[in-house]
């Protein structure tokens, strides 16, 4: 028996969790590179069910919810925003601590 769990269940069961995937997501958001967030946000999707269960729920098509979360991917923010809503998240602005 492996005396450790592989990393990718363990993420996906955590990502399951509404805050763990928001501090995730939040996390992701920091990076200065987009495709952190995309990642992230392509293993949400993956622990809330996947690309097909994600897009019934949320009207956009599959195909295109591949490409938008793709290392090319580039989505609009009005589709951004109907895939996090569809995962029960939405966008939000803060303003920056003071260093």
């Amino acid at each position: 028996m492996p005396r450790s769990a592989d990393y990718q269940d363990y993420l996906l069961r955590a990502l399951r969790m509404p805050r763990e995937a928001a501090a995730y997501l939040n996390a992701a958001l920091a990076d200065e590179d987009p495709r952190v967030f995309l990642l992230a946000l392509r293993n949400v999707v993956q622990a809330h069910g996947g690309m097909g269960k994600l897009a019934a729920r949320s009207a956009l098509n599959r195909e295109s919810m591949y490409r938008m979360l793709s290392r090319k991917g580039n989505p609009s923010l009005k589709t951004l925003g109907t895939l996090l809503a569809s995962l029960g998240f939405r966008l939000a602005v803060a303003k920056k601590k003071a260093a």
